[in-house]
Formats: C-alpha cells, structure tokens, sequence
C-alpha cells in the first residue's frame, strides 16, 4: 500500500525532529573531546542551521532528481 501524503509528511517531520535532537547530543558528547565549550543555547542554535542546510540540501537534490529523470 502507497504511503499517503500525510504519513509522508508525518515521516519527514519526525525524521528532522529525530535528527536535530540526534545533533543536539552528538554535539554535547563530541565538541568537549575537541574542546570546544558551548552552551546548551549554542548547541540548538548550532543545530537548527545544520537541520535547515540539510533540509534545503534534501528539497534541492530531490528536485534535480526529478527534473533530471524528466518526471
């Protein structure tokens, strides 16, 4: 059965949801090995820019994807 356009909007929320907090983490386990001190502020802002490049890298490719294969 084909994914409705509103579980598919479902999954791609969560999966950004999922996958700005899995940064926010890797960031507050990783950035001291490096010594690199940032408030827990820093690291949500941090991550915010990283999840909106990955979004709009995600929309970008996709589309050339589709205009690419001519769909």
């Amino acid at each position: 059965m084909a994914q409705t356009k509103k579980q598919s909007l479902f999954e791609s929320v969560v999966n950004v949801l999922v996958g700005f907090w899995v940064a926010v983490l890797i960031q507050v386990l990783v950035f001291p090995l490096f010594e690199i001190e940032a408030t827990f502020a820093e690291n949500l802002a941090i991550s915010l820019v990283f999840t909106i490049v990955s979004i709009l890298r995600g929309y970008i490719l996709r589309r050339f994807f589709v205009w690419y294969h001519g769909d």
